[in-house]
């Protein structure tokens, strides 16, 4: 597993939706504000524990497969919202693991996690996943619920940064 972000980075959970763009899109404007990293980490889980015992093994991805395929992804998101240039103010992190667990472990330390949420709940469901549920009860640092933006909304705008308190003010 790789090391937890440290205090100067945001932590974003990236599964290749639009809500995880929305979120890395969101995460780099406030990272840019702060003059913090934006680290994106998409957590992935080998499929075979969902497959029947049964199935065919010609039907099952190896391991190694599973990872690349992971990793395609999370290449194909970071570049669909950055381009083919990314900064080096953003670093790609795959970790094998439940994503709840693997947010919060890498988020351990960092400014906050930002996470993706659909912009309305869809056929009754909460607008954030199971995931996002997880994340918001148990990660160590703030949690923020960016919603998916329709391409023609107005984006939401970095926060900046507090002034430095001057010393000697009462």
């Amino acid at each position: 597993m790789t090391e937890p972000a440290h205090g100067n980075s945001i932590v974003v959970g990236v599964d290749g939706s639009e809500a995880s763009m929305a979120a890395l899109r969101w995460a780099s404007g406030q990272a840019g504000a702060l003059g913090a990293d934006v680290v994106a980490v998409h957590a992935w889980e080998p499929a075979g524990r969902s497959m029947a015992p049964y199935a065919a093994v010609s039907a099952r991805p190896t391991l190694a497969d599973e990872r690349v395929q992971a990793a395609e992804l999370l290449a194909a998101t970071v570049r669909e919202v950055f381009g083919p240039q990314v900064d080096g103010a953003v670093r790609a992190v795959l970790v094998e693991g439940p994503p709840a667990r693997v947010l919060v472990q890498q988020a351990r330390g960092a400014l906050l996690l930002a996470l993706g949420r659909r912009a309305h709940g869809q056929y009754g469901q909460p607008p954030i996943g199971a995931v996002g549920r997880a994340c918001l009860r148990n990660a160590a640092v703030p949690v923020v619920a960016v919603p998916a933006t329709e391409r023609a909304a107005t984006p939401l705008a970095a926060v900046a940064a507090p002034p430095l308190a001057r010393s000697g003010a009462a």
